[in-house]
């Protein structure tokens, strides 16, 4: 099969790709999910962590069973499921999840984030503490989501949620009281008006539950926070595709890290809906120079681009892998391009065996998602809530681009870098060159190979 690039050029995948059924399988999903009563309602929490052999629920401590981070994913995966595949009962599954998404947010438009055995919400931990910020932003994702996707099918559900997205409303204007309050620290641009002050990746996931709400339920005050809280995100990027650190986007003050750094989904999505081009040129940025020198030379787990010393590339996370996949198949949306598509499908191959150890980190016969890649040869095969909703949700977006699944069996391949440029051939799982990914110094590009050109490639590296 060839698919021809927006550049120019081409990459045939072959056997890259694999025709068959539906790579989503929530039954690990659904063994992590428990009806409960919970302050006078029946509704479903999802039990954090299941390990390996027998994946048997495992508590969080004295933290608790469950919280609103991974309700609050888990209604964000089974809202797009039905939203994508017209599926009823993962409407169903959504609404007795927000149910108790609802019951952790306090009158104020606060969250508590976990409930312990008993039922009873921990109020103490620092974890669960009555906040804005993680657990907060999450929330009213699913809810911004919820309330766009029930508007129709239930009017009187989504103005519950409605209600509870606006109850935030004025913490929101309590941050952007700071708006356009800035400083510098190791010669970055930080701003303090971002959920923890300069929390971008917090933020990412917060934006992107206003747009939601903002593209069923249009007000200039929404817009307006959109529009703010994504200034400060893209003020919080710097380099370009030859200039270090090559477009990423921090996620705090000097610091990058991959978990939760959604910032290029939720700036594509956000300059789509407002027809904004600078907010679609800061994603373009990080995905050009950024993720395709993940994608050619390897993933990361986190750096300090004030330290160059200061950077880690284990653990490896499901949680790193959906931001930059489904904020490269958002970009793609926002552009017209599908190259983004594709570089979509080659990061999400991560799950399915494309990664250092080369063993697949979601298992699509029982549903799993493994919990980590611990180091070049060591993986994780717990299995808890974050990482199989973040794999499911991944999955089920790549596999809904005919663009991006095309990528989902491909390997990574022969590296070869110059002062020209990076390279990576991308094989089969044979080892059959099918193409390459380039980002070419001198232009400023990155750019897709096709099979014949890449096939030449190799054999100048192994001659």
């Amino acid at each position: 099969m060839i698919i021809r690039s927006t550049i120019g050029l081409l990459l045939a995948l072959g056997s890259c790709a694999r025709e068959q059924p539906s790579l989503v399988n929530t039954s690990h999903l659904r063994h992590l999910t428990e009806r409960i009563s919970f302050q006078g309602d029946s509704v479903d929490i999802i039990r954090i962590y299941a390990d390996a052999p027998k994946y048997d629920w495992v508590g969080a401590g004295d933290e608790g069973i469950a919280c609103v981070d991974d309700a609050a994913r888990a209604a964000v995966f089974y809202l797009t499921h039905a939203k994508l595949m017209q599926d009823r009962s993962s409407l169903d599954r959504a609404r007795e999840l927000l149910k108790f998404v609802l019951r952790m947010e306090t009158d104020e438009g606060l969250f508590y984030n976990f409930i312990r055995e008993d039922r009873s919400i921990n109020t103490t931990g620092s974890t669960s503490l009555p906040s804005f910020g993680w657990w907060a932003g999450r929330g009213i994702w699913s809810l911004g989501l919820g309330y766009r996707v029930f508007l129709t099918s239930d009017p009187a559900f989504a103005d519950v949620l409605s209600e509870a997205v606006e109850r935030a409303f004025p913490h929101l204007d309590t941050l952007l009281n700071n708006y356009g309050h800035e400083r510098v620290a190791s010669g970055m641009r930080i701003p303090e008006w971002l959920l923890y002050g300069s929390g971008a990746d917090a933020t990412s996931e917060l934006v992107l539950g206003l747009i939601e709400y903002e593209s069923a339920r249009p007000q200039q005050r929404v817009r307006t926070y959109i529009e703010k809280l994504c200034e400060g995100m893209m003020i919080m990027q710097d380099g370009d595709i030859g200039t270090f650190p090559h477009g990423a986007h921090r996620s705090w003050e000097s610091r990058w890290h991959a978990w939760g750094n959604s910032q290029t989904q939720a700036l594509a999505t956000a300059g789509k809906l407002l027809k904004n081009d600078r907010m679609i040129a800061s994603a373009k940025r990080e995905a050009e120079g950024w993720y395709g020198r993940l994608l050619i030379l390897g993933n990361q787990r986190e750096r300090d681009f004030a330290d160059s010393a200061n950077h880690k590339e284990y653990e490896q996370i499901a949680y790193d892998i959906r931001p930059m996949a489904v904020g490269l198949l958002r970009l793609g949306e926002a552009t017209g391009e599908d190259r983004y598509a594709r570089m979509a499908g080659l990061a999400a191959s991560w799950f399915f065996g494309n990664n250092t150890p080369g063993k697949p980190m979601y298992d699509f016969l029982t549903g799993r998602g493994y919990d980590g890649i611990r180091s070049g040869s060591e993986v994780n095969t717990n299995s808890g809530a974050e990482s199989t909703i973040e794999a499911l949700l991944t999955v089920l977006e790549v596999e809904h681009s005919s663009a991006a699944r095309q990528y989902l069996y491909c390997r990574k391949g022969t590296l070869r870098t110059t002062a020209d440029a990076l390279t990576r051939t991308i094989t089969d799982k044979e080892g059959k060159v099918e193409g390459a990914i380039r980002i070419d110094l001198r232009q400023g590009q990155m750019q897709l190979i096709d099979r014949e050109q890449a096939e030449a490639m190799e054999k100048d590296v192994t001659q």
